[in-house]
Parts: structure tokens; C-alpha cells; sequence
């Protein structure tokens, strides 16, 4: 079976107004690269198509095991002892995995239900990375990449597909993987590497851009502002003068920040032009002043009104590329002021 191509759908953000002055970190790919797999290449066609009997999902076993055992083979000859999260990701609103997610992602025991410490740029040890990779092999919800700067990566692809980097041969790590019953593959790169070359989010929130923000609620304009702290885990808030500095302290490392025209305080009108045949996110103000969303399809319109009863204001944002258009979208740097993450 051939490794499927990514389905993850990219938004197109105009930064026309917004200067542009940081870029995310960047880095070099490890010069070796294995694909790590049950699948005997002897048992593929001549398109490299594997047509053998080994099923696409985790046994939940020793060769789940022998893949842990793998990484810790590649890592310890690399000299890796910690590595760093990045692009987390947990289950969103559809799902592409061959197994169902589960409640809390696969990290519950590993991170609070808040996801504190799963965000990008987050540190781990080896022995919480294998845990991180067990989950995304059972497909239970997260996903992301682990790396340790140019030196060494692994992440999991589709069809129990292990792909790990590194900037030395590993020849025992080789042979270790093979002792396990394993294939490990030299290739030239993983397609899930990350695409370095054109990162969509260049614009950083930094002390520039706050205080435009800033200014701009001095003069009575308001903003709804989408804080994407994790891939597919969102926390929204309704930007006033009086709240930004709140807002601003408890927003979470790197997050991806996209704002919004404010609410509309008629609700009814709302709902009333909700689209027939769309999908889309209904952000609500809740009569206790809290912002709450919810991701709905054409199917489940009719249950907003008694989903919303008594709300302050809302709106409604299209899932589609084609009709998703922010204000401007910006990223948050780290302490140092250089915007590292890969939005």
C-alpha cells in the first residue's frame, strides 16, 4: 500500500496591510533518512504498491512494540535524549483515520485535559515521545512531528509508515530494526517533512502589531479573535480595550492568532443566514459573557437555535477555503521575539 498523499487543507491569508518582519525559524533536513515498516519490500509490484497480507493498522502489540524499540535504537545511537514537539495536532472536526479517535487524543496521562505542554516547541524525553508515537500509530487523535533541531527527527505517516531522520549512518540502528522484524528503508525524504520553503504565516505578534491592536480598540473598534493554540483546539475570545492585556497573558506558546470581524448582537439574524449546504463554526457569546464555538454541518443547523438560547451576539465562519477570510492572521514569537513556529 503506498503512503497517501496529505489531506490537510491550507488557508491562503492576504497580509497586504501588515509589514512583514519575522520568519519562522528554519532548519536543515538530517542528511538520512529510513522508512521504518512491517511491509517486506519484496512484497510490493513494480509502482512500489506493498501487496502483502500485513494490515494497516496497529496490532496494538510486539510489532507495535518493535516500532518504539526502533526509534529508541535510531535515538540512542544519535545521541538524542530529548526532543521537540512541533505542529501538534489533535482530532478536528473530520477525521481521516483508520481507527477512531479517542477521548482526550491519546495524550490523557501525558498532558492535563487542557493540553498544557503539548504545544510546538514543547521539549519531551525520548520515553514521552515513544508515548506520543504510540498514540499516533493506534490513530487515536494527535499528531506531530518530533525533532531534535537539524539533528534527528521522527514522525508517523499514513498505513503505519515510521519515518525517522538523522544526521548520522545509524548502521546498528539498522540492523537493530531488522533484528525486530522491521524494514528500514533508506529514501531520499519523508513526504511529511515539513515544507520549510513557504510558511503561510509569516507576521509575528510582536510589540508592533499589539500596539495597533491596541490602538484600534482605543477607537472603538472591536475584534473576535481565534486562538489556535493546537491544530484543531481553538479557544476564542471577544478583544476589548479593557481585556487585551488579560487575553494577551494567557495565550498559548506560538499560537496561531486570526481575527475576526466582532459578533453581531442579533443572534436571530445569525441564524437565519446560516448557509444550506455549508459547514461551519457558530461562535456565540453566552449570556454568562463566555465565548463558546461549535462546528456544525448543514444537518445540525435547525438544533443552533436551542444550542444559542439567550446569547449576546454570534456569527457564523465558512469551513471552506474559498469563504474563509480573517482580518489578518499573525503567530506568536517566542521570548526572544524570533517567530519559530511553522503555521
Amino acid at each position: 500500500m503506498e503512503v497517501a498523499a496529505d489531506t490537510r487543507q491550507a488557508v491562503v491569508t492576504n497580509y497586504a496591510d501588515i509589514p512583514l518582519t519575522n520568519s519562522p525559524g528554519s532548519s536543515v533536513p538530517p542528511a538520512f533518512v529510513h522508512r521504518i515498516s512491517k511491509y517486506d519490500p519484496a512484497d510490493r509490484d513494480e509502482r512500489g504498491h506493498y501487496n502483502g497480507a500485513e494490515d494497516t493498522v496497529s496490532d496494538h502489540g510486539p510489532v507495535e512494540a518493535a516500532y518504539l524499540e526502533a526509534i529508541v535504537a535510531f535515538a540512542q545511537e544519535s545521541g538524542v535524549e530529548r526532543l521537540e514537539i512541533r505542529e501538534p495536532e489533535v482530532t478536528g472536526f473530520v477525521n481521516f483515520g483508520l481507527e477512531s479517535p479517542i477521548d482526550g487524543h491519546g495524550l490523557a496521562g501525558l498532558f492535563p485535559p487542557d493540553l498544557t505542554g503539548y504545544h510546538d516547541g514543547a521539549e519531551v524525553s525520548v520515553p514521552v515521545a515513544l508515548e506520543l508515537v504510540g498514540a499516533m500509530l493506534r490513530d487515536q487523535g494527535a499528531w506531530c512531528r518530533l525533532e531534535q533541531q537539524d539533528t534527528f527527527t521522527v514522525h508517523v505517516g499514513w498505513d503505519q509508515y515510521l519515518y525517522v531522520g538523522h544526521d548520522r549512518p545509524c548502521e546498528a540502528a539498522v540492523a537493530r530494526t531488522r533484528e525486530l522484524g522491521l524494514f528500514a528503508e533508506p529514501i531520499t525524504a519523508s513526504p511529511y517533512a515539513a515544507d520549510l520553503e513557504e510558511p503561510e504565516v509569516t507576521q509575528a505578534a510582536d510589540a508592533e502589531f499589539w500596539d495597533r491592536i491596541r490602538a484600534a480598540l482605543a477607537a472603538s473598534r472591536t475584534f473576535l479573535l481565534e486562538e489556535t493554540y493546537v491544530r484543531n483546539a481553538t479557544r476564542w475570545h471577544r478583544l476589548t480595550e479593557t481585556n487585551l492585556e488579560a487575553v494577551r497573558a494567557a495565550l498559548g506558546p506560538r499560537a496561531l492568532l486570526t481575527f475576526w470581524p466582532d459578533l453581531t448582537p442579533d443572534v436571530d439574524a445569525v441564524l437565519a443566514e446560516l448557509p444550506e449546504d455549508e459547514s461551519v463554526d457558530f461562535v456565540w457569546e453566552a449570556p454568562n459573557g463566555t465565548i463558546r464555538h461549535v462546528t456544525v454541518d448543514e444537518t445540525h443547523h435547525q438544533r443552533l437555535t436551542t444550542l444559542v438560547a439567550g446569547a449576546r451576539a454570534a456569527c457564523f465562519l465558512l469551513l471552506s477555503v474559498d469563504g474563509c477570510h480573517p482580518l489578518f492572521r499573525v503567530a506568536l514569537p517566542d521570548s526572544d521575539g524570533v517567530l519559530r513556529a511553522r503555521w
